[in-house]
């Protein structure tokens, strides 16, 4: 699993459900394609202006290309692990 970072502004909560959208959708165009890759669900952290997305995948460099290609410049993209 995969933890891709976003930074958005506090208030923006619309942007948060448009940043998961477009991660979900390029995630799907991607495993459509044949890439090893699954949104799995984000978070949003208004105080730390921060949007978390989870992605189950081979690489951080398939998480990298679903921010990419869905337009989101992820801000850090590291290995996460699910209790």
């Amino acid at each position: 699993m995969f933890l891709a970072e976003l930074y958005l502004p506090s208030t923006d909560v619309q942007g948060h459900r448009t940043a998961s959208r477009k991660a979900e959708r390029a995630a799907a165009e991607l495993a459509r394609g044949g890439a090893d890759i699954r949104y799995v669900r984000s978070v949003f952290v208004p105080g730390d202006e921060m949007c978390l997305l989870l992605f189950e995948a081979d690489s951080e460099q398939t998480v990298a290309l679903v921010g990419a290609t869905a337009g989101l410049s992820f801000d850090r993209v590291v290995a996460a692990a699910d209790a």
